[in-house]
């Protein structure tokens, strides 16, 4: 089940990866990225098919495979399994 829980590791790989869905860093440290995944309620998916679950729900993802799914500039590979979905 996906959640709305930004543990370290969460809020760490969006700060990391964050130019890859914005112009620019919408967050310069750890507090400013907690509270933009917080304001934008970005989910936190426990594996691939929670992503596909939660994306088949809230976008067309119709035709796209599971690896153009997954390199989704909303998409950030957490680094453990997990994925974060960023809508920007």
């Amino acid at each position: 089940m996906s959640s709305y829980e930004y543990d370290e590791a969460c809020v760490e790989a969006f700060l990391e990866q964050q130019l890859q869905l914005f112009p620019e860093k919408v967050a310069e440290n750890f507090e400013e990225a907690e509270a933009f995944l917080e304001d934008c309620m970005a989910v936190v998916c426990r594996n691939q098919d929670e992503v596909m679950a939660y994306l088949e729900e809230e976008m067309d993802i119709v035709g796209m495979s599971p690896e153009e799914i997954l390199d989704a500039e909303e998409v950030f590979s957490i680094g453990d399994g997990r994925y974060l979905i960023v809508e920007g």
